[in-house]
């Protein structure tokens, strides 16, 4: 938990210096190259770029932070935080600074003045949603295939699977969309009814929300195809492995069945190193998106990163790095308690 926190604060000093020595005017880049110096100090102030970049770092980790510092007697102090932005609850006073506590802070958008919060909230689902199940597909498919291809070692069905997973590992994801978009969404739509490009959710004649579950196929697939790959391997040797020790080869000689000994105890034994492969490959899925997103018009959190990095709106782009560290952070503290869960062995420390 200490250590996830650590790897927090560090993610957050690198972004926010790399994205603030950047030679980028964002306030003129905001306004056009036409803007008037008094209009471009007052898009300074309002997203405190006048300030040195240490203090704005500083300001950073202040809103950031779940309990913060607020000043809210002088509405014109660059650590104010408007109620109407920001909701929070005065825990106590120092006389002029108040101790609050309130949900983290991302900022504002220099493009559309939204909080950065309410459009990642808006763009997380459908990468979610293409995570999620392309992780799914990936883990049913590569540990069943890593189970057969154990049981049949050296066998022709075994040496496939190799070279198939060899394959897979090699595609990149946005390789992979390509080609599936061009046969699947393309040369096949008028059979398979897939279209090449296509969001999840769309707006419908009455300006409700729908979703679109077709466009989810090619993405998912896209993107599971190298974790398919890998899950596979390492099922296969991490089974293998298992099979060699000696409580398997007494469990067998109890006269206990074949396939008993291969889900009931190599199985359970075997899933540590697959346990970690898919929880990390779960965070990753979330910035592998980034790419297949570009290539479906996919609008999830990944291509709404690229937009705002293509307009210099770095708050989004912060944030959404931000999101991603800190879902990683997650996994990997949820992947140290499974393992205590599939191996009594493993303790957890806090």
């Amino acid at each position: 938990m200490f250590n996830g926190l650590l790897v927090m604060v560090g993610v957050i000093v690198l972004i926010f210096i790399l994205f603030n020595i950047l030679p980028v005017n964002s306030a003129r880049m905001t306004l056009g190259q036409r803007a008037d110096t008094a209009s471009v100090a007052a898009i300074e102030k309002e997203f405190r770029l006048n300030l040195p970049w240490y203090h704005r770092l500083v300001l950073y980790f202040n809103d950031l932070s779940p309990v913060s510092l607020n000043n809210v007697d002088d509405k014109d102090a660059p650590s104010y935080l408007n109620a109407d932005e920001v909701k929070f609850t005065k825990l106590f006073g120092v006389g002029n600074i108040s101790v609050i506590a309130k949900m983290p802070y991302l900022g504002k958008s220099f493009q559309t003045r939204r909080k950065v919060s309410e459009i990642l909230g808006e763009k997380i689902y459908p990468t979610f949603v293409l995570a999620i199940t392309a992780m799914a597909l990936a883990s049913f498919v590569g540990i069943i295939l890593g189970i057969f291809a154990a049981i049949k070692q050296y066998s022709f069905w075994d040496n496939a699977i190799l070279v198939m997973s060899t394959f897979g590992v090699s595609q990149p994801s946005y390789f992979s969309g390509i080609i599936l978009a061009m046969i699947f969404g393309y040369y096949l739509s008028p059979w398979t009814g897939l279209n090449v490009r296509g969001s999840l959710t769309d707006i419908d004649y009455n300006g409700e929300v729908i979703t679109i579950w077709k466009n989810l196929w090619l993405p998912m697939l896209a993107l599971g195809v190298r974790p398919v790959a890998i899950i596979t391997q390492l099922t296969r040797s991490s089974m293998l492995d298992v099979m060699n020790q000696d409580y398997i080869r007494t469990a067998r000689a109890k006269g206990l069945s074949y396939y008993s000994v291969v889900f009931k105890h190599a199985l359970r034994n075997a899933m540590n190193p697959v346990v970690t492969s898919i929880s990390g490959w779960l965070a990753a899925l979330l910035t592998g998106a980034f790419f297949i997103e570009k290539v479906f018009d996919y609008k999830g959190l990944g291509l709404q990163t690229i937009e705002s990095l293509l307009s210099f709106d770095f708050p989004v782009v912060m944030g959404s790095v931000l999101l991603v560290a800190f879902i990683f952070v997650v996994m990997n503290i949820f992947t140290d308690i499974l393992y205590s869960v599939l191996d009594p062995r493993v303790t957890v420390k806090a």
